[in-house]
């Protein structure tokens, strides 16, 4: 694809944190969970990034075991004050798999992260998974002292309720909920994105493109490698997947009628649901990062809205977001 400059809108962290773009980049790829890569592939994302007005990076310190961090690391460091960083920490990968909110646990891995990013500041620290164990308040309290110590500029939220983004925001301001959402994963609806709205919290929607299943190429599950986040995630599994591919085959094709790229015209949809909502497609190809950026540029009528509607209702998709064992830390509501 022919390289090209974007405008894109700005959108805020919070109230009274960064303006960024209003596309962002998920950087888990960098780490090779969804297949081999290489830094040099991942800095010419970057380098595209920069070029698309893309300044935000979403990453975490377990991404590829710290390799996303370094990867990133290296390329901030030839092009410092570039990005607006953000990175989690809080799971404990084990084995066994264990959610750990613990000053003494946060300011390590915080610590580690900083090493790896090159850095002495992220601009946005989440907690990955909460602990249920831990009072959510007393987690905001530890970040709370990160902050004031000028390690973070603020605060976030991974995969937690509305319920707890009260409580967390009666502590401290918070700057940033993750959740996925996509058009296939609808669940924030339901009251995080108005929760976030409300209380002036940015919502940073992840898996915006349904990992990979909006793409222009379809996805094949049988060319996944073991290693690959969806070999075991219902949706991509028979018979859900060829449901699902049958319905996303519609909604490509009113897409390419309306001119667009699937990719690009879900994206849109996404950022039409609140200006507030902050999407992070990931990938590590700068092609991929360009046509889904283009999502940025097309407004949606109300016309184009019910028919999206119509061709992928609310709970069209089959399967789960996640197996059992991919759902364990996330908050369930509603």
């Amino acid at each position: 694809m022919e390289a090209r400059a974007i405008e894109l809108q700005k959108r805020q962290f919070g109230a009274g944190g960064p303006s960024v773009g209003a596309v962002g980049l998920g950087c888990m790829s960098f780490g090779g969970i969804y297949g081999p890569t290489s830094e040099a592939e991942s800095h010419r994302t970057l380098h595209r990034a920069l070029e698309l007005g893309i300044d935000h990076l979403d990453v975490a310190n377990i991404y590829g075991n710290g390799v996303s961090e370094e990867v990133i690391g290296s390329f901030v460091k030839r092009h410092p004050g570039r990005f607006t960083i953000a990175t989690k920490a809080g799971i404990n990968n084990g084995p066994p798999r264990s959610f750990d909110n613990s000053p003494s646990y946060l300011r390590e891995c915080l610590e580690g992260s900083l090493r790896r990013l090159g850095v002495d500041h992220v601009d946005l620290f989440y907690i990955h998974r909460r602990e249920q164990a831990r009072p959510i308040e007393a987690v905001v309290e530890t970040l709370v002292r990160l902050k004031d110590e000028g390690k973070i500029g603020g605060i976030g939220f991974s995969e937690i309720s509305p319920a707890s983004l009260e409580r967390a925001c009666a502590v401290h301001p918070i700057m940033a909920v993750q959740n996925e959402y996509s058009l296939w994963t609808r669940l924030p609806e339901l009251g995080m994105i108005q929760a976030c709205k409300r209380l002036g919290v940015a919502f940073v929607a992840f898996s915006p493109l349904g990992r990979g299943i909006f793409s222009e190429t379809p996805l094949d599950p049988a060319t996944f490698a073991d290693t690959d986040f969806r070999k075991t995630n219902p949706r991509f599994m028979e018979p859900n997947f060829s449901y699902n591919r049958k319905a996303i085959t519609r909604f490509a094709d009113f897409a390419r009628m309306k001119g667009h790229s699937p990719v690009a015209l879900a994206l849109a949809w996404v950022l039409s649901r609140g200006d507030h909502v902050i999407p992070i497609p990931g990938t590590r190809s700068a092609e991929h990062l360009t046509e889904a950026a283009n999502g940025a540029a097309i407004q949606l009528s109300q016309e184009d809205l019910a028919e999206i509607k119509a061709i992928l209702p609310a709970g069209f998709a089959h399967g789960d977001r996640y197996s059992e064992a991919q759902a364990v830390g996330p908050e369930r509501y509603c």
